[in-house]
């Protein structure tokens, strides 16, 4: 059984409480460093001071970013099967003659 942590991440100045895996550790506390910076950020860009709508805001940048990350492998996975059927009929074609 996996060993079980009970930590604590601050984000947007709020402490949370969590118990995960000790396995995810490392990239909650990643994350939680990089919302705290994307949070910094569109406060001094943007002159956004309710933590509510900065908060929607990383939510959007990070969702937007998960899409286009999936957006960009369907693009490179559709890519390397065109090009695999194309390398597909070449040995065929040179298999029977």
């Amino acid at each position: 059984m996996s060993e079980k942590l009970k930590i604590k991440l601050s984000i947007a100045n709020r402490v949370y409480p969590l118990t995960i895996e000790a396995s995810q550790e490392e990239g909650l506390r990643k994350a939680a460093k990089n919302i705290d910076y994307m949070i910094k950020q569109f406060e001094q860009s943007y002159s956004v001071r309710d933590k509510q709508d900065v908060l929607a805001m990383c939510a959007l940048q990070f969702a937007s970013q998960v899409e286009q990350k999936s957006i960009d492998k369907a693009n490179v996975n559709e890519h390397v099967e065109v090009k695999l059927k194309e390398l597909n009929e070449i040995l065929h074609s040179h298999l029977n003659s």
